[in-house]
């Protein structure tokens, strides 16, 4: 008798239990190919069947004792396969709703400028950043480094020298 698609315990001798190599050897290619029909992609349907046994190995003192263990494999696949698809739906919805601008490449002038600030030390790169291009002032950078607001002057003064260098010798190198 048929218990969930679990075997129920019998006074008669048990009929031979498969391995899970050779549960495995016998019902993956079917389960592929009816996965491929379902979904189109033939990695995507060797990708669920092999998840599925995975969760079968896992559970296979449970699942092998079933009455039909490739019931509950196909069942377990065709629910990856569901989700699978569900979760792509949901990318795609948010895709659309969320296409990127297009941004325009950055000028000449702007590559320059980014590569010279990386050449500074971090601390130098950073408080000029934070001076020129995010605004604060020297009091508020002071607070958030933790030093002196003389300490930031000096750093930006350093800063302002370094680039102005590593620019003049860039414009005198495509000169």
């Amino acid at each position: 008798m048929l218990d969930g698609g679990r075997a129920r315990a019998s006074d008669s001798s048990p009929p031979h239990r498969l391995t899970f190599e050779e549960f495995y050897a016998v019902t993956f290619q079917p389960l592929t190919v009816q996965l491929f029909a379902y979904t189109g992609d033939l990695a995507a349907a060797q990708d669920l069947a092999q998840e599925a046994f995975c969760r079968a190995l896992a559970r296979w003192q449970q699942v092998g004792g079933f009455d039909d263990p490739t019931a509950w494999v196909r069942r377990v696949a065709w629910n990856l396969a569901t989700s699978r698809w569900r979760r792509a739906r949901v990318a795609a919805q948010f895709a659309r709703r969320h296409r990127p601008e297009h941004v325009a490449a950055p000028s000449p002038d702007r590559v320059a400028l980014a590569q010279a600030l990386s050449t500074l030390p971090p601390r130098l790169r950073r408080v000029v950043i934070l001076h020129y291009l995010a605004d604060l002032p020297i009091s508020d950078i002071a607070r958030q480094e933790g030093v002196a607001e003389g300490t930031v002057k000096s750093w930006l003064h350093r800063g302002r020298a370094a680039l102005a260098a590593e620019l003049t010798e860039k414009e005198h190198r495509r000169g």
